[in-house]
This record gives C-alpha cells, structure tokens and sequence, in this order.
C-alpha cells in the first residue's frame, strides 16, 4: 500500500488503545482482580480527577452522555412540559434527553461561523414557559456563554451545557462544563475522551444538583435499599471508569495533536477558501477549539441533493475522497426539527434556515490525535482535487 492509496480513517479509537495498551491493560486486570465492577475506587477517581480538569467542585459519573443530560435536567429541577431553548443542528440525544426529562424542546437556530446556538435566537425563543437553556459546544467550539446567561428575574432558568463534543474546550479561560448549572459529557469511544464502550459525567457546582444526579443514577437510592424517589440504571461501570482515568492523563496532549492538524488544515485549505469552493471552520477570540470534528462547509449552491436527480456538490466530494480511502464524515445530514421523530412539532423547512443551510454543506474531514501529518496533507490535496472537478 503506497501513500496514495492509504486508506485514511475519519475517526480511530483503536489507535487510543495501542498508544496506552499496557497502562489500559493493566488498570483493567487491576479492575477485574478486585470484584469491584460497579461503583468503588475507580468510579471516585474519574470522578475526582474529571472534576479537577474542568475545574468544578463535582462531578458524577453516569452510564452515557444522553443519561447526564437527562438526569441534569431533572436534578436542575426542571417542570412537566417545561420549555428547554436548544439547538436544532445537533444529535438526537439532545432533545430525547429534554423530552425523557419531561420537557419540551424549543428550537433557535445557529451562528453560521461555530455552529452553536445564536444568542438573539434564543433570547426570541425564551417564555413564560422557559426552564431551561440548553447550548451545545458543537464539534468542540464553545458555545457564547457569556450572552446565554438568562435574563435576572424571580423565575430560575438553569443552562445546562451540552459538553459531549468538547472535552478540554475553553472560553476565556473557563473550561466548558463549569459555566452552566450544569456540563454533560459523554465518553463514547470516539469522542475526545473515549471509554471503550458507553459513558457520560455530570459537571456542576451545585452540591445538591450533584447529589440528585448521584441519586438519580442508581434507582433514587439515597443509601442502600433506600430509595428517596424513583430513579434509573444509569451508572457507570469501573472497567470504563479505569480506563478513561488512563486516556484523562493524555487528553491534554491528545487534544494539542488536533490543534495542530487543524492547523495543518486551516493552512493547506485557505487558499480553497479565498477561491470560494468552501469555508474553513473558526476558532473565535478568547476560545480554545477542543476540535473534535473539523467541519468544512462545501457551498450547496441553492441545490439539495436529489433535486435535479444528481448529488449535491459536498456529495459529489465526499464520493470522490471515499473513492481514494479517504473516509469522511456528515454531522449531522438532517436537523432535528425535520426529522421523522419530530413530525409532530409541525416545523416546515425554511424555520431554521442557518441549521438547514449547514445540513446541507457541512463535511468533516479525518480528525484525531492519531493522524499523520502526511495524511493530513494528503486529505487536503485530495480536497482540493475533488472540489476542482465537482
């Protein structure tokens, strides 16, 4: 196989593992060697350890990024059919977790250069009704968390951060998952920070937001066999909990490895950009981008795919660099408010027409602390060739 046929991976986990092998292989004899599989010293460890990263007072491990944000939800004392001001460009795990929760999402669409939620959108969207807002730090860009702070007033309305993609992520020096009420994570295996199966944390503050979400996890046990309220299976297991203490200890170097191939983007792709073929992703003043994903936006040129029976042109590309081994990726191809799931609310295209836009255009390109330079350079030239032809 020659450098040109390389097959290049969008996102590679199991390149995790074999950098940390012996560390993870021993913390996971260490786990299976002490009968402690739920709960116990690892589970406290993540825990404590996380907490310091992002540096809030608590954190509390749960089973996946979805159940952090539903059980932050709860403990944050959201109503029955309360109103959570979220963003339509996002996964679906957002708004099941608001609608599990028993609330409802309201949608306010997105800025065009982070993709997060658009801040004079969701002060239009805030009610009477309002309990909640939810930002998402999408693709590892910091949602402004200085304009969604809720208007002052009698009524409490809690911000509750969607962190999943942004472990490490920053905004003038306040790591995401400590602005809010509340942070969120999940630690799927490709995320940032990734278990080797399913997992998620609550960030927070409050000790008594903390302590409901710790409840809330195992059956509403307020102490064994005591249940203060009805709660959920939600915890964590000490397999994974040992083993993202070991990736925790590389996140900050794993997280420098994707500044540097963003950068390497950002530099090879600008002149694409000057030319108009697409529009590089931004890193506003004050941020530290966690770049998980590296989303390019490939100008639809007013045509849907399928609409004169041919794929769009982001399409096209994404065809062309499968075709060399390069796989990329679509985060996400339909928003929420169009999707099947949510018929019901009734919400045409056109509602949220910088979200649709970005449906429409976005393509992520390889992206993990494992990427080669040369593979890098190699994306862009691939890039570059396919968006000549399309």
């Amino acid at each position: 196989m020659t450098a040109e046929t390389e097959r290049v991976a969008a996102l590679d986990p199991a390149a995790e593992y074999v950098a940390a092998r012996e560390e993870i292989d021993a913390a996971v004899a260490r786990v299976l060697a002490s009968g402690r599989y739920v709960g116990g010293p690892e589970i406290e460890g993540l825990e404590a350890e996380f907490a310091a990263f992002c540096g809030v007072p608590h954190a509390v491990a749960v089973s996946t990024g979805t159940d952090a944000l539903r059980f932050a939800l709860i403990a944050a004392g959201l109503p029955a059919g309360g109103e959570v001001v979220t963003s339509p460009f996002t996964f679906i795990g957002t708004t099941e977790a608001i609608h599990q929760a028993g609330g409802r999402a309201v949608f306010a669409d997105i800025l065009p250069d982070t993709f997060a939620i658009d801040p004079k959108q969701v002060a239009a969207a805030l009610t009477p009704k309002t309990a909640a807002i939810l930002p998402v730090h999408l693709y590892g860009h910091p949602a402004d968390m200085d304009a969604l702070q809720p208007p002052a007033g009698p009524r409490r309305i809690a911000v509750i951060e969607d962190a999943c993609q942004a472990h490490g992520a920053s905004l003038h020096g306040r790591m995401v998952g400590g602005m809010g009420t509340a942070g969120c994570f999940s630690f799927y295996p490709t995320k940032n920070l990734g278990a080797c199966g399913e997992g998620g944390m609550v960030t927070t503050g409050d000790a008594a937001l903390a302590a409901r979400v710790r409840r809330l996890r195992d059956h509403g046990q307020s102490e064994k066999y005591l249940h203060a309220e009805e709660g959920y299976n939600g915890r964590l297991d000490a397999v994974q909990a040992a083993i993202l203490r070991v990736k925790l200890k590389r996140l900050w170097d794993w997280n420098e490895r994707r500044r540097a191939i963003a950068a390497l983007y950002a530099e090879r792709l600008a002149r694409l950009e000057e030319r108009g073929w697409l529009r590089r992703p931004s890193e506003r003043p004050g941020v530290k981008h966690a770049w998980h994903l590296y989303a390019v936006r490939i100008p639809s040129e007013g045509r849907d795919a399928g609409a004169d029976g041919r794929p769009s042109r982001r399409d096209q590309v994404r065809a062309r660099l499968l075709g060399q081994g390069i796989e990329t990726g679509i985060h996400y191809p339909v928003p929420l408010h169009r999707q099947p799931a949510y018929a019901s609310l009734g919400l045409a295209d056109g509602s949220f027409p910088e979200s649709e836009r970005a449906a429409r255009e976005v393509l992520t390109l390889p992206m993990h602390p494992h990427l080669a330079d040369r593979q890098a350079e190699r994306v862009a030239q691939a890039l570059a060739a396919a968006l000549e032809t399309a």
